[in-house]
């Protein structure tokens, strides 16, 4: 397999880690992870399903939502290039998920189990550091969406997903932009043309 898409990890790791990689990590890092191809629109994960694997997005775009009764879909996450995509829940306590995870787009993976990322962490101090720094912004992530959900005008939660995350506009649909922020598509089409009227 071409090393490229290892090569991306690498110079992730080490760039949220602070640390350098060395030949051996590297090797381990190899030997841990399984690289998968995923077409448009194919399960990365389905509700029900335990979750079995933490994935890397090399190349792509993928989506977790949940489905209430319905048939509406909520947009809990988002992920494109140099992102990690799984149910934290279901990975960590081995719990049917609640949630489905698709592809937006063709992409290309770096997937995980939970015991093999466990060894990384204990044998690599880079991965370790990188765990950490990814928990910590998590957790922040988490309390600013909450925050956000409960304190904030619509128009305000549009703004603040264009300054941090002005990507997701770009690959995500109208509909799906609309459904992470628990707003109404129509109201979403107002703030857009209000903005580009500015």
């Amino acid at each position: 397999m071409d090393s490229l898409p290892f090569k991306q990890l690498f110079i992730y790791i080490e760039l949220k880690s602070a640390l350098i990689l060395d030949a051996e990590e590297k090797e381990l890092i190899r030997d841990a992870f399984k690289f998968k191809l995923l077409r448009k629109r194919q399960y990365l994960l389905q509700e029900g399903d335990v979750c079995k694997y933490m994935s890397f997005f090399i190349e792509g775009a993928g989506f977790m939502y949940s489905v209430n009764d319905k048939g509406q879909y909520h947009i809990i996450r988002f992920a494109i290039e140099n992102w990690w995509m799984g149910d934290y829940e279901s990975y960590n306590f081995k719990t049917p998920s609640l949630y489905n995870i698709e592809v937006l787009e063709d992409s290309q993976v770096l997937m995980i189990e939970y015991h093999k990322l466990q060894e990384l962490i204990s044998k690599i101090p880079a991965v370790d550091e990188m765990i950490k720094l990814i928990d910590k912004k998590g957790i922040v992530a988490t309390q600013k969406r909450i925050h956000s959900s409960i304190s904030l005008s619509a128009e305000d939660r549009y703004d603040n997903l264009s300054k941090d995350y002005p990507e997701f506009l770009k690959r995500f649909p109208q509909t799906m932009i609309a459904s992470y922020l628990g707003i109404s598509p129509e109201t979403l089409s107002r703030i857009r043309k209000s903005k580009l009227g500015k």
